[in-house]
């Protein structure tokens, strides 16, 4: 089932100011807190959904990538998803809406909540080939990340007694709630160190090199960021490992440049290739193909190769490739080349006679990007 559109979620304008965004997420945690619907999953869901949509539209680049490209911004194919945000993640947003009035974690529904540690994430760059992003790649990376080490075992600590939370009940515009703080016995982990071999450390656990196959769908752009759930660092006792981030860079290609989902290619033919027509070779990012030239094609003039461009990370087709034609004059003339032009530079046909539906340099570039 496709997801719901952030901005519907909150209830807000696609223009909405910062201040806007903050308080329609305002209003909606207030009213689907689950201290205040206990054992209702729809408030739950929404409660989530809310938090999801603003932890991505609080944020000025998440949300200009949204605004581009969609979920498909954050949930790539092959291992790529959002995931959803834990509650804990959700209840760290709180001192940013209401001003540190709800710190640490909360009660949860209805009990006292275990803090769930996540391992932290790690970041690499994947350097793409146009013809790789035109055709999505699977890429195998080496990483090295944390893990716990072989022997080591944990115990449940003693301050916390294995809920990682020091807890206390407050006041607040809900009402009477138990907030928490994290443990700083445990961190939050719940457990301490029982035992641990001698290679592996204070938090057992030991660096590992491992391959992860990273599969990256069609139509990424440079600088977009994927993640590979759970091949971040390990967290210790029964926590979940953080996230691999993956950003994109895209290689410069040889003869084409991209813009968007379309490419761009400069041709140049020569004079008597002009006058006279002629069959080219060109590059696409699916190989080379030959197109045609006619006879008494002007310098400046687009050809549309319709779908040879860049498939939309959307899903909404592909983009096309515009050949541009460019019509080379020699610089050096022999004698008898010159001879000829100079017999030439007065025929009627070498004068220059724009038709009357030929479109100026300006309208082409505005068709262009039309």
């Amino acid at each position: 089932m496709a997801k719901q559109d952030y901005y519907d979620i909150l209830g807000i304008d696609r223009k909405a100011s910062a201040a806007e965004i903050k308080k329609a997420y305002r209003k909606m945690a207030l009213k689907y807190h689950p201290d205040k619907n206990p054992d209702d999953t729809n408030a739950e869901e929404m409660f989530k959904r809310a938090a999801e949509a603003y932890e991505v539209l609080s944020d000025p680049d998440k949300r200009a990538r949204y605004d581009q490209f969609g979920h498909s911004a954050f949930d790539g194919a092959g291992g790529f998803g959002g995931g959803g945000m834990n509650m804990d993640d959700i209840f760290s947003q709180f001192g940013d809406i209401f001003g540190g009035a709800f710190g640490g974690g909360f009660s949860g529904f209805g009990g006292t909540r275990q803090r769930v540690v996540k391992g932290s994430n790690l970041r690499i760059k994947v350097s793409l080939t146009l013809e790789e992003v035109a055709k999505g790649v699977e890429k195998k990376v080496k990483v090295k990340r944390k893990v716990q080490a072989p022997g080591t075992t944990y115990r449940t600590c003693s301050t916390c007694h294995g809920t990682g939370q020091m807890t206390r009940v407050t006041n607040t515009i809900l009402g009477r709630m138990q907030t928490s703080t994290t443990c700083s016995s445990c961190g939050g982990a719940g457990q301490t160190i029982d035992k641990k071999p001698a290679n592996a450390d204070a938090h057992g656990m030991v660096i590992k090199e491992e391959t992860v196959s990273i599969k990256i769908p069609a139509g990424v752009v440079d600088g977009m960021q994927l993640k590979v759930t759970g091949k971040g660092n390990d967290a210790p006792g029964n926590g979940i490992s953080g996230d691999l981030l993956v950003v994109i860079a895209e290689k410069q290609h040889e003869s084409l440049q991209r813009e968007g989902d379309n490419l761009h290619y400069d041709l140049y033919v020569s004079m008597p290739e002009a006058v006279l027509g002629a069959s080219k070779e060109i590059d696409t990012v699916t190989g080379k193909v030959r197109i045609k030239i006619d006879p008494g094609v002007q310098s400046g003039k687009i050809l549309r190769l319709r779908g040879k461009g860049i498939p939309s990370i959307n899903g909404y087709g592909k983009g096309d490739l515009l050949v541009h034609v460019n019509v080379w004059t020699p610089k050096t003339l022999n004698k008898d080349q010159k001879a000829f032009f100079e017999t030439m530079r007065d025929d009627d046909h070498f004068e220059p006679k724009p038709e009357s539906g030929e479109k100026s340099f300006f309208e082409k570039v505005k068709d262009m990007f039309s």
